[in-house]
C-alpha cells in the first residue's frame, strides 16, 4: 500500500523579488545559456529536465561557464560506463585548490575566525597564501608527494583550512577527524588510508573547558604504522608544547619559516582529493574517497546556484572537521566567498552564542541543522529581538528534516525577508541532492527543488518513480560528486552493497521522499527505520514532528520493531525537559497529537521515559542500531561504540533489549 496525498496548501513563508531573481547567479547561468547554447528556459523546472537529460551537455557548459583550468584538454565528459563506474572528464588535469586561489583578493578577508577564548580574528589572502605555501615546502621536503594521505585530528581552527589546502595543492590527500573523536574510531578511520603525516591538537576547547589530548595522540601515533611525521599544533590557552608528545614537530616551527612560490600539481580529474568516512555504527567506517574534478564541478555547481553566494559574501556553517559539512563549506573560497569559523559549543555560555556572532562577524549565508534549529525553538530564544541579523541573507539547514514548525519559528524568529534554504545530501557526495532555489517560493516544510544535475526519484514498492507518494529515495543517473571508490575496497563490493543492490544501476540513498506538485521536495527520515503499520508507511520525522510540539519533552526516538513469530510493536521514547515528569497526561497529549495529525495505526504501544537518545558523532539519532538491539540482535555486533557520540546512552536500550525478547514479553519497561 503507497501513500499518496490530497494535501492542503502549505503556508508559502517567502518569495524572491523579481530584483533578487535577476540578480541571482542561476538567473545569470540561464542568461548564457541562452547566449551560448541558443537554449532557453522560462522555469527552473526546464532547465532541471534539460540538466538531468543531458548530462554531457550540461557538464560541459559548467566547465565553459566557470572556466575550469586544465593542463590538457579533456577527451570525453562522461563515459557510457553505468554507475558506480562512470568515468568524467578523462584525460583533464586540475587542481582544486588552484581554483581557489584564482579569488585571491585584498578586497576582504579570506578566513575569519573566532573561538569561545579568542575574539574575532580575519585572515588576509596574503597571509593565507604564505601559510599554504610554507606548509606545503615542509610537506614537499619530507618526502609527501601526490597520492599520498595527510590525517588531520584537529577542531574547526584556520590551521586545518590551511594544511588542507597544502596538502590538496601537491595533490596529496586529505581525511580528517574531530579531537572528541574516541582514539578507537580514529584508528578504525585512518589505519584505512595508511596516512603518511598526522596533524592534531594536543589541547581542544568546548563547552568552557579545555581537553587535553595528548594521550589518544600517543596512542593513535602508535596505532597507524605509516606514519613518517606527527605534528602538533598546542593550544595558545595552555603551557603544552609540542615537545612533550614524543617524536613530534611543532606546527610554528613549520609554518614560519620562509617558503617557496605557492604553486599546484594538477592531477587526473578522478585523483582522490580527500577521504570522508560513514558513521561506522554497525562495522568498520566506510572510506569514501572523492576526487578532485567530482568535487570542483559539484561545489561550484551548488554554491553558486543553488547557495547564490557572491564574492565577498560571508560564510559560515556551524560544523566541526569530522563532518561533511566542513569540506563542504571550503568551497565558500571557491566562490570568492569568505570563510567564517567557529570554533566550540553552539550552546556556550547560552544558545544566543552564534547568533551574536552572526551580528558581530556580518555573517550574510548561515548554516546549521535542524537540530540546532528545534533546540532554539525548546529554549525560547528570540533571535530578532536580541540581534541585528540586517546582513543575514540566507539561512540553510541539514543534518535531519526541518520541519514546517522549524520553518515558521525561522521567519517568525529570526528574519521575516530571509531565504531559507533546506537541503539532504550526505557525505556519499560531499555535497546535496535538494536544496535551495533563488528564483522559487519558500513553502513550510519543503525543501525548494532537486538540485540541477541530480536525477532524483520517488519509488513505490514496484520500483515505479511517482509524484506526491512516498517512496524510496533513488539517484537514476550518474553525478561527478559520487564517490569514485571506497579506499580498500576491492572490486567495488562495499560500494555496491551500500546504494546498489536494492536497484540495479541506480543508486538508493536509503531516504523516504516525496516529491510534491510543486517540484518541491520532503524527505521523511530514513527509510530502513520506516513506520509501517497495517500496510500504512510513514516516516520517523512525522512523528518527531507532533512529540516535538509538546513543550515537556525535548528529545525522542520512535521504533518499529518485529519480532519473529509475534506481531510488531512501536516504543516511543521520550526525554523530558528538567524538572519534568512523563505522567499520563503527556502520554495522552502524545497519543491523541498523533491520532489526530496522522492515524490511530500510528499511535505508539507504550512511551518510555530516558535519559537521553543515542546519536552518532555526527549528530543522528540511532534509530536503526537501537531497534535492532531491541529486536534480538547481538549489541556488539550492532553498534561500534566509538562511533556514538554518548555511549552511556545505550545502557537503557540494552538492559530492556532483554525484556523485549522475552517469549510472548511484548511489555513496557516501565520508568
Amino acid at each position: 500500500m503507497t501513500n499518496s496525498y490530497t494535501e492542503k496548501l502549505p503556508a508559502k513563508l517567502w518569495e524572491p523579488s523579481s530584483d533578487l531573481k535577476k540578480k541571482s547567479n542561476l538567473y545569470n547561468y540561464i542568461q548564457w545559456l541562452k547566449k551560448n547554447y541558443d537554449l532557453v528556459f522560462e522555469d527552473y523546472h526546464d532547465l532541471w529536465l534539460w540538466s538531468i537529460q543531458n548530462l554531457k551537455d550540461f557538464w560541459e557548459s559548467l566547465w565553459k561557464y566557470f572556466k575550469v583550468v586544465s593542463s590538457t584538454p579533456y577527451a570525453s565528459v562522461v563515459s557510457q560506463h553505468k554507475m558506480p563506474y562512470t568515468k568524467w572528464f578523462e584525460g583533464a588535469y586540475l587542481n582544486y585548490a588552484e581554483h581557489i586561489f584564482r579569488n585571491e583578493t585584498e578586497d576582504h578577508p579570506a578566513i575569519i575566525y573566532k573561538s569561545e577564548s579568542s575574539k574575532v580574528q580575519k585572515i588576509s589572502w596574503k597571509e593565507l597564501r604564505q601559510k599554504v605555501s610554507a606548509f606545503r615546502s615542509y610537506l614537499l621536503s619530507i618526502g609527501i608527494k601526490k597520492g599520498d594521505r595527510v590525517a588531520a585530528y584537529l577542531p574547526n581552527i584556520p590551521e586545518a583550512n590551511i594544511a588542507f589546502l597544502a596538502v590538496n595543492s601537491i595533490g596529496a590527500v586529505w581525511s580528517g577527524s574531530s579531537p572528541d573523536f574516541g582514539t578507537a574510531s580514529v584508528i578504525d578511520r585512518f589505519s584505512q588510508i595508511e596516512p603518511r603525516v598526522l596533524i592534531a591538537v594536543n589541547v581542544y576547547q568546548y563547552g568552557g573547558k579545555f581537553f587535553d589530548r595528548s594521550k589518544e595522540i600517543v596512542k593513535i601515533s602508535e596505532a597507524l604504522g605509516s606514519l613518517k611525521k606527527l605534528i602538533i599544533i598546542p593550544n595558545d590557552k595552555t603551557e603544552q608544547r609540542a615537545s612533550q608528545i614524543p617524536n613530534s614537530i611543532n606546527w610554528e616551527d613549520i609554518i614560519s619559516h620562509n617558503s617557496e612560490e605557492l604553486k599546484f600539481e594538477r592531477v587526473p580529474f578522478s585523483h582522490p582529493m580527500w577521504v570522508l568516512y560513514s558513521s561506522g555504527t554497525t562495522g568498520l567506517p566506510k572510506a569514501i574517497t572523492h576526487s578532485h574534478g567530482g568535487m570542483l564541478l559539484e561545489h561550484l555547481k551548488y554554491l553558486t546556484f543553488h547557495n547564490d553566494i557572491k564574492p565577498g559574501d560571508r560564510c559560515f556553517w556551524y560544523t566541526t572537521t569530522g563532518w561533511m559539512m566542513w569540506n563542504y563549506i571550503q568551497a565558500s573560497l571557491l566562490i570568492g566567498g569568505v570563510l567564517v569559523l567557529y570554533d566550540g559549543s553552539p550552546g556556550y555560555p547560552d544558545m544566543n552564542v552564534l547568533w551574536e556572532f552572526i551580528q558581530e562577524v556580518g555573517i550574510h549565508h548561515f548554516g546549521t541543522s535542524a537540530a540546532f534549529i528545534d533546540a532554539n525553538m525548546k529554549g525560547g530564544i528570540y533571535p530578532s529581538n536580541d540581534f541585528d541579523l540586517n546582513n543575514l541573507k540566507s539561512l540553510s539547514s541539514t543534518g535531519s528534516p526541518l520541519q514546517p514548525e522549524g520553518f515558521d519559528w525561522i521567519y517568525r524568529e529570526v528574519k521575516n525577508d530571509l531565504w531559507l534554504v533546506s537541503m539532504s545530501g550526505g557525505t556519499d557526495v560531499c555535497s546535496a541532492f535538494v536544496g535551495g532555489n533563488p528564483m522559487w517560493p519558500v513553502y513550510a516544510g519543503e525543501i525548494q527543488c532537486r538540485a540541477l544535475a541530480c536525477s532524483m526519484e520517488a519509488l513505490n514498492e514496484k520500483g515505479q518513480a511517482v509524484q506526491n507518494e512516498m517512496g524510496e529515495m533513488v539517484i537514476s543517473r550518474p553525478m561527478p560528486s559520487m564517490p569514485i571508490y571506497f579506499w580498500n575496497d576491492k572490486d567495488y563490493l562495499r560500494y555496491k552493497e551500500s546504494y546498489f543492490e536494492m536497484y540495479p544501476g541506480k543508486w538508493r540513498h536509503g531516504d523516504w521522499t516525496r516529491i510534491t506538485p510543486r517540484q518541491g521536495v520532503i524527505i521523511y527520515g530514513r527509510s530502513d527505520s520506516t513506520l509501517n503499520r497495517g500496510g500504512v508507511r510513514i516516516g520517523t520525522s512525522e512523528i518527531y514532528r507532533v512529540v516535538d510540539k509538546i513543550p515537556e519533552i525535548v528529545d525522542s526516538l520512535i521504533l518499529f520493531v518485529e519480532k519473529a513469530g509475534s506481531e510488531s510493536r512501536m516504543p516511543l521514547f521520550v526525554v523530558m525537559k528538567k524538572g519534568m515528569e512523563l505522567n499520563e497526561e503527556i502520554r495522552d497529549k502524545v497519543k491523541i497529537t498523533i491520532r489526530k495529525e496522522y492515524t490511530p495505526r500510528h499511535v505508539p504501544d507504550e512511551i518510555i521515559r530516558v535519559d537521553a537518545i543515542p546519536y552518532t558523532i555526527s549528530g543522528k539519532k540511532m534509530e536503526t542500531p537501537i531497534k535492532k538491539i531491541l529486536a534480538g540482535q547481538d549489541p556488539g555486533k550492532v553498534i561500534s561504540l566509538d562511533a556514538v557520540r554518548n555511549p552511556e546512552s545505550l545502557r537503557f536500550f540494552i538492559k530492556i533489549a532483554g525484556i523485549y525478547n522475552s517469549p510472548g514479553n511484548w511489555e513496557s519497561p516501565g520508568e
